[in-house]
C-alpha cells in the first residue's frame, strides 16, 4: 500500500534537488515531491556556499579600499559581518523554500526519505512512516557531509566542520584547520579577516589545493602567509588530538577548553580545531540495498541516470553522485537530469546537447574565495597531458591599465592551456582579485570548442582588467 503517488520524486531538496524537480515537471502537469530531512534549501544555502562567501567578501571589500589613495577605510565590524550573513541564511529559516516549492508546484515533505524498492521511497516524518510511489522517477540528490578522519582522540574532542566555521558565532583567538583544500584555504582566510590572531592550517601533502596550477596554489599560499597570521605547515599530519572539557555547545560556538595537537615533530595548544579533509556521501541511509547498490556514492551516466538499476527510474545528482562536487555543477546535472525525465515521461528522443551531461567531465569552472582569488576551468596542464593532448601553455603575469586602475597593489597571473592539434583551449586559470568575474568567458571558449584564432576578433574593453586576455593572446601569438 502507498500514501501517495507522484511522477517525480527527490530526496534532497538543496540546489540540485530543487532544480532536478522542477525542470522534470516544466509546462506539464505531472506530479513531484521533494523530501528534504533538513532544511529546504540544503547545504549550500545554510551551511557552504551562501554563508561563506557573505563572510569572504567583506575582507576583500576592506583589502580593495586600504589599497585605494584618498579612500579612508575600518573595519571589519565583526558583528555587523556575522548580521549580514545570518540576514543571507534567513538565519535557518527555511519557510521561503518551502513557499518556493509550493509556488512551483512541487509537493514539499519535512523528513527522513529512503528508498524502498523499484519506485518506491519511504519517508519517516516523525509522526510516522509514508510509503510514497514514482510513476516515473526517482532522484537521489542528498549531497555529502564532512569527513571526520579517523585520528585517535579526534572524535572526542569535537572539532568545528565547516558548518560550524561557516556558521561561526565568536571568531576563536588560536585555531588549527586540518587540511589544505579549498574549503581549508577560504576558512583561514575569513578567520584571519575577522580578528583570528593565530590561524595554523595543517597539511598533508607538500601543497596546497592539490588539483589546481601549481603557480596558482604558490600563490595562495603566498597570501596566507602574507597576513602575517596564518601559518601553513606542509607534510604535517596530527596523530593524536586532545581536548579539555569538551561540550557539545552548538554549531559555531567553542566546543570546550584548549585542543593540543600532536604531529611528527611538535605539538600545538588552540582553542579550537577545524577538520577540513575532505566529505562523505550522505547515502548510509537511503536505503541503497533495497534496490540493488552498494553503500557509497551512486554512479550514473551522463543523462544521471543510475544504469546498474534497469528500468531508467533511478538518478543521482550534485555532491551525491561524485562527479563535481560543486553547487553550479549540481544544478547544471539537475537540469539535464529534469529534461531526460521529461522527455522519458513524454516518449521524446534524447538526441539534444541539453539531455547529455559534458560539462562536468573536463570544463568545469570554480572559483576559490581566497586573497588572492582563484578561478580556473578545464584542465590544468598536468591533467591535460595525463588525457593524452598535444598541449602548449601561455603564462604571464596581469599587468594592463585596467589592473592598474582598479587598485595600486594589483597583483595577478593567468595561464592558458592549448590544444595545439585542435588550437583552441583545454583550461584556463587566473589569480588575483576578483578573478572569480573574469572566468566566464574563459569557460565559454573551453565548452564552445572556440578557435584561438577566433578570440583573436573577442576585443576586451580598454580599460577594464580583462584586457589580460589580449596580451595572453598576444603572448601566445609570438610564440
Amino acid at each position: 500500500m502507498t500514501d501517495a503517488e507522484y511522477d517525480v520524486i527527490v530526496l534532497g531538496a538543496g540546489p540540485a534537488g530543487e532544480n532536478a524537480a522542477a525542470y522534470a515537471i516544466a509546462g506539464s502537469d505531472r506530479t513531484a515531491a521533494l523530501v528534504e530531512r533538513e532544511l529546504f534549501g540544503g547545504e549550500c544555502s545554510y551551511w557552504a556556499c551562501i554563508p561563506s562567501k557573505a563572510l569572504l567578501r567583506p575582507g576583500a571589500v576592506l583589502d580593495l579600499g586600504e589599497s585605494m589613495p584618498g579612500v579612508t577605510v575600518s573595519g571589519p565590524q565583526v558583528a555587523d559581518v556575522f548580521a549580514r550573513r545570518d540576514a543571507f541564511v534567513h538565519d535557518h529559516d527555511d519557510s521561503s523554500q518551502v513557499e518556493w516549492a509550493t509556488s512551483a508546484r512541487i509537493d514539499p515533505i519535512r523528513g527522513a526519505g529512503r528508498l524502498a524498492g523499484e519506485r518506491l521511497v519511504e519517508v519517516d516524518t516523525g509522526d510516522g512512516v509514508r510509503v510514497l510511489r514514482a510513476r516515473h522517477a526517482v532522484v537521489l540528490a542528498t549531497g555529502t557531509t564532512a569527513a571526520i578522519p579517523n585520528i585517535p582522540g579526534m572524535r572526542e574532542a569535537l572539532p568545528w566542520t565547516s558548518r560550524d566555521a561557516t556558521n561561526l558565532t565568536v571568531v576563536p583567538r588560536r585555531v588549527a584547520i586540518v587540511g589544505g583544500g579549498v574549503v581549508a584555504c577560504e576558512t583561514a582566510t575569513w578567520l584571519a579577516e575577522l580578528g583570528a590572531e593565530e590561524v595554523t592550517l595543517l597539511v598533508r601533502g607538500d601543497r596546497l589545493l592539490p588539483r589546481v596550477e601549481p603557480f596558482a596554489a604558490d600563490l595562495i599560499l603566498r597570501g596566507l602567509r602574507d597576513t602575517g597570521l596564518v601559518t601553513v605547515r606542509l607534510r604535517t599530519e596530527p596523530h593524536l588530538v586532545s581536548r579539555r572539557d569538551p561540550a557539545d555547545t552548538g554549531v559555531g560556538r567553542i566546543h570546550g577548553g584548549p585542543v593540543t595537537v600532536v604531529f611528527d615533530d611538535g605539538e600545538l595548544e588552540v582553542d579550537e580545531l577545524v577538520v577540513a579533509t575532505g566529505r562523505a556521501p550522505s547515502t548510509e541511509h537511503l536505503g541503497l540495498g533495497t534496490v540493488g547498490l552498494p553503500a557509497g556514492y551512486v554512479e550514473v551516466d551522463d543523462q544521471l541516470t543510475v544504469r546498474a538499476v534497469p528500468g531508467e527510474w533511478l538518478y543521482a545528482v550534485g555532491d551525491v553522485n561524485h562527479r563535481a562536487a560543486l553547487t553550479h555543477m549540481g544544478k547544471y546535472q539537475a537540469r539535464v537530469c529534469g529534461d531526460v525525465i521529461a522527455a522519458r515521461a513524454e516518449g521524446k528522443p534524447l538526441d539534444l546537447p541539453r539531455y547529455t551531461a559534458s560539462a562536468d567531465h573536463q570544463q568545469v569552472p570554480q572559483v576559490v574565495y581566497t586573497a588572492p582569488e582563484l578561478a580556473a576551468v578545464g584542465l590544468t596542464e598536468q591533467q591535460a597531458r595525463e588525457a593524452g593532448h598535444a598541449v602548449d601553455t601561455v603564462e604571464l603575469d596581469i599587468e594592463v591599465a585596467g589592473s592598474a586602475l582598479s587598485r595600486d597593489d594589483f597583483r595577478g597571473r593567468a595561464k592558458l592551456v592549448v590544444d595545439t592539434a585542435a588550437d583552441r583551449l583545454l583550461g584556463a586559470t587566473f589569480v588575483g582579485p576578483d578573478m572569480g568575474e573574469q572566468l566566464h568567458a574563459a569557460t565559454i571558449a573551453v565548452v564552445g570548442r572556440v578557435p584561438l584564432e577566433t578570440l583573436w576578433n573577442a576585443v576586451p574593453a580598454f580599460p577594464t582588467v580583462s584586457e589580460f586576455w589580449l596580451r595572453l593572446l598576444e603572448a601566445w601569438r609570438e610564440r
